[in-house]
């Protein structure tokens, strides 16, 4: 079958505002749930990030609370530990889009740290949404959006539905008011149609080849959605 791309952040920690450092990285259900849906199905997964770092798992993501129990949490970590893509990725430099059938974005804050402002990211993010591949954005990683600059100036995803971790989700996680920017704003000002689902409820928006999910529960089925598209 085919190899499926996933894009990790390479941070550790997430800048607030007032140049607190708030320890983040990837957010496990994000990267766990698309792993086992299109590995499943078939296909090869690849990891790369930024300079080719292993990922820093977000530690809060696994706490029992974010995963339905002790049961969940352990089932989590458990599938996160069998996944040695994770501890083995290449360098995001080093991608050849013409060697994936898909692209994937896993969340957590990590992103909103270096993805954001990441340009070779961010030429990835626009030619893979020219290409016509399936493209699929979760939670705090529609923030790497940001940096999907046209030759032209404007953003690539300008004028696409899409969604992404909500101003009221942040709130809730109690960050808003301490973080530099929020993610559901930026999306606004650089011109996407962004499209707000439930706190915490599975929201995932497709328009065209870009599949976006807002939050950890719309991993899974955005994960579903690419597969849709492989078809």
């Amino acid at each position: 079958m085919s190899k499926i791309l996933f894009v990790l952040t390479g941070a550790d920690h997430w800048t607030l505002a007032d140049g607190t450092k708030h320890p983040t990285g990837f957010w496990a259900e994000e990267a766990v749930a698309p792993y086992e849906v299109l590995t499943a199905a078939g296909h090869e997964i690849v990891v790369a990030t930024p300079g080719g770092v292993v990922p820093t798992l977000d530690q809060v993501s696994l706490a029992p609370q974010y995963n339905g129990g002790e049961e969940g949490a352990k089932k989590i970590a458990d599938a996160l530990a069998s996944i040695g893509e994770i501890q083995r990725p290449i360098r995001l430099e080093d991608v050849d889009l013409d060697d994936y059938a898909a692209v994937f974005y896993p969340g957590g804050h990590g992103p909103m740290e270096d993805l954001a402002v990441n340009p070779i990211s961010g030429k990835l993010l626009v030619d893979t949404l020219a290409s016509g591949k399936p493209l699929g954005v979760v939670c705090h990683a529609p923030a790497a959006l940001l940096a999907a600059t046209r030759e032209d100036g404007g953003n690539a995803f300008a004028g696409y539905r899409l969604t992404g971790f909500s101003n009221a989700e942040e709130t809730q996680a109690g960050l808003a008011a301490r973080a530099k920017w929020l993610l559901q704003d930026r999306l606004v000002e650089v011109g996407a149609d962004y499209q707000e689902g439930e706190p915490w409820a599975p929201n995932v928006v497709v328009d065209r080849n870009l599949i976006t999910g807002q939050n950890p529960a719309s991993a899974r089925p955005a994960a579903h959605e690419i597969l849709k598209k492989l078809a």
